[in-house]
């Protein structure tokens, strides 16, 4: 399939000022030696600024490290050693209105580039932090206005949604070089990488365009058109499938891997606005965030059908589970904080003091 070129007048400033950057020598990831059942769990603040940073099976805050504006996206690399966290100068925009179909209403010159000159690009890029010391290494370049990424399996790469150009950026981890930057569509949120690490997805809201892109050419696969304002991509273990919400309109796609189609849209409860989605570790349920409905939705991966609907804190947004698989967290933006669900009881166990607007969640094993 031919490639897409759908880009605004800043796509390239964006490719030359990250082409110019020069290569620096980033940590290499390497083996080493975990704890299953020792862990510790990272929150990105995206108003204050920070990454809030707990122990578990304790959930005792140890840390709070500031990390730079609007951090978001928040991974780890493989072996656990570093955390990324997006970072961006982009001012916080409140949610678009929609029509009756659930689609963004825009305004009029909302594309303008005038739009955007409050926007501190010199805070854009991918923020590394060491998982063990907890400090902060330093920002690499990440394209513009970086709100959400995936690693590849190897750990090699970095797959990155740049949400105000219409662009996806690969980044080598070792390196923080520029390998490429991938033309999409408006608004490229959400990004995920398939385990086998032949590709990944990265969705659009604004159309409701999902991408699939080869992880080696970067050509682009496959184009699947959902409901707008797809916000996350999560797959099952053997990466046959993978799960997409569509937030305007509460409904969670089911993607056929191997034909990139859509095989199956569940409509979620009634006032849910799933934006994370996450499938438990041994494949059999699929966590949705709702947003805006205060709770986190269990779906089952193979029938589909609704299982349990877990209440948490206001406005859930990113989910992540244990490394043991024992606890679901969730991000809650006004609230504060973080909730702390038990997985095989279904229910909210405590939380987790997380000032600043808590946005996105990730659990990392603690080195022996």
């Amino acid at each position: 399939m031919k490639r897409m070129f759908f880009m605004k007048t800043l796509w390239p400033a964006a490719l030359l000022m990250s082409l110019a950057c020069t290569a620096l020598p980033l940590p290499i990831p390497s083996a080493r030696a975990q704890d299953p059942g020792s862990y510790q769990v990272f929150v990105s603040n995206e108003k204050a600024g920070t990454v809030t940073i707990f122990s578990a099976p304790d959930f005792k805050v140890i840390a709070t490290l500031p990390v730079g504006k609007r951090p978001r996206g928040i991974h780890a690399s493989p072996d656990g050693r570093t955390v990324y966290v997006a970072l961006s100068g982009t001012p916080v925009e409140p949610p678009p209105k929609l029509d009756a179909n659930g689609n963004p209403i825009l305004l009029k010159n909302q594309d303008d580039d005038d739009d955007k000159v409050k926007a501190d690009k010199s805070a854009d890029g991918i923020g590394l932090i060491d998982a063990t010391s907890h400090t902060f290494h330093r920002k690499i370049p990440a394209g513009s206005d970086p709100e959400q990424f995936a690693v590849s399996v190897d750990g090699s790469k970095i797959f990155i949604a740049n949400e105000d150009v219409s662009a996806a950026t690969v980044l080598e981890s070792a390196t923080g070089r520029t390998v490429t930057f991938i033309p999409v569509t408006r608004e490229p949120e959400g990004v995920g990488a398939s385990p086998d690490g032949k590709f990944f997805y990265v969705t659009c809201e604004t159309g409701g365009d999902v991408f699939a892109i080869d992880a080696q050419t970067y050509a682009i696969l496959g184009h699947v058109k959902v409901h707008p304002r797809p916000r996350s991509v999560a797959f099952l273990p053997d990466g046959s499938r993978a799960f997409i919400p569509s937030e305007s309109v509460g409904e969670l796609n089911v993607l056929d891997t191997a034909s990139q189609t859509l095989v199956k849209v569940i409509t979620l409860p009634k006032g849910s606005r799933p934006m994370t989605v996450k499938v438990s570790p041994d494949g059999k349920k699929v966590y949705a965030s709702t947003g805006r409905g205060g709770s986190v939705v269990v779906v089952d991966a193979n029938t589909y059908e609704l299982l349990n609907t877990i209440h948490v804190g206001k406005r859930p947004w990113g989910i992540t589970f244990s490394p043991d698989g024992k606890y679901l967290f969730t991000a809650n933006g006004p609230s504060d904080d973080v909730s702390v669900v038990d997985v095989a009881s279904g229910k909210e166990i405590t939380r987790v003091p997380s000032p600043g607007s808590p946005w996105g969640v990730v659990a990392v094993p603690t080195a022996k």
